[in-house]
């Protein structure tokens, strides 16, 4: 391959607009060569618009096989990843895709066999920025015993983005296009499974506060509870929701038999604190704090195979995958389920 990426995007949605599209338009060795959108003619109003060099598309698959490209960007809903990614693999092209990995883990599944099956292309899922800045300091906390054993784990996400019973059905709730993904649950376990290792076993529960949107029904609920137990013996208290006026900020605590840890994940502000003193916030030192470099590191590693392969790849996607389809057969059913 030459020392050029080329790149398709399929979805060209907000998330591309505002944060992919201008990082990959910075770096001089990449360049945009189709747009496929939810239609013609929308892709015709992204390229007049902000890749005017790049040929608009109405159809993803005959995108995906073009000879002049090396690598797909999806910035498309859940419910294209999994067909587009193991298409794009099967055909020779590296793949970025978008978060929410897929419907379900069946999805998931199919797209990490895929993945292995092609370990020469680059598979990237877009990361979680929650957490991102001190996510080295926060393992590094861990790893020296700063708490102690951590042995409970207490984490909201919480809003009131869905309190309107006025407005439409956003397509985070629409089943058939989110799948069995709820809120921010699957982002935040990605998260907090690379803190505290994997989550093993849970009992969810969450309800629609507002079943009908115009002439929608919705199923995804609007908030949910999860009680988890990670593999290391701590228990987890995990609390989302889409309806909750004047919620706090998001945030986790973390308890320990030593002490404990907090971040806020608005503000990036970690505190810590042992038995017999106060709770004192920790500076994230420079060389720890990790800034959203997401394009950057595809990139690299699509030039260069000896680059370090990009986080998350498909195998902590399919971790947390796991978690997602446990709570929804956890409220299906009633019961603690084991994650697979």
């Amino acid at each position: 391959m030459s020392k050029r990426v080329r790149i398709g995007i399929i979805g060209a949605g907000g998330i591309v607009k505002s944060r992919h599209l201008p990082a990959l338009q910075a770096m001089p060795e990449v360049e945009i060569v189709a747009i496929c959108n939810s239609s013609l003619e929308s892709s015709q109003h992204f390229c007049v618009e902000f890749t005017p060099q790049a040929e608009p598309m109405e159809h993803w698959p005959h995108l995906v096989c073009r000879d002049d490209i090396d690598a797909i960007w999806i910035g498309t809903t859940p419910q294209l990843h999994s067909e587009i990614t193991c298409y794009a693999l099967r055909a020779g092209k590296h793949v970025f895709c978008q978060a929410r990995m897929a419907m379900n883990l069946a999805e998931a599944q199919l797209m990490w066999e895929a993945s292995m099956s092609n370990p020469e292309l680059v598979a990237m899922l877009c990361p979680p920025p929650y957490g991102m800045k001190g996510d080295a300091t926060v393992k590094r906390l861990l790893a020296e015993g700063s708490i102690g054993k951590p042995h409970q784990v207490i984490l909201h996400s919480l809003n009131g983005a869905w309190l309107d019973p006025e407005a439409p059905a956003h397509w985070r709730q629409r089943v058939e296009i989110s799948g069995l993904q709820v809120l921010s649950f699957g982002i935040y376990v990605e998260v907090i499974q690379r803190w505290l290792g994997d989550i093993v076993a849970l009992q969810a529960d969450g309800d629609v506060v507002i079943p009908q949107r115009g002439d929608y029904t919705v199923e995804i609920p609007d908030y949910l509870n999860v009680l988890c137990t990670f593999r290391n013996g701590a228990r987890g208290n995990l609390t989302f929701s889409g309806v909750s006026a004047h919620a706090p900020q998001d945030a986790i605590k973390i308890y320990g038999t030593e002490g404990t840890l907090t971040y806020n994940f608005v503000t990036d502000e970690i505190r810590l604190g042992n038995r017999s003193g106060e709770m004192q916030t920790i500076l994230i030192p420079a060389h720890e704090a990790k800034e959203w470099t997401v394009e950057r590191d595809f990139i690299n590693a699509v030039l260069d195979p000896t680059a370090p392969r990009p986080k998350p790849d498909f195998l902590e996607g399919i971790k947390y995958m796991r978690v997602v389809q446990a709570a929804a057969e956890s409220m299906d059913g009633g019961d603690v389920v084991r994650v697979a």
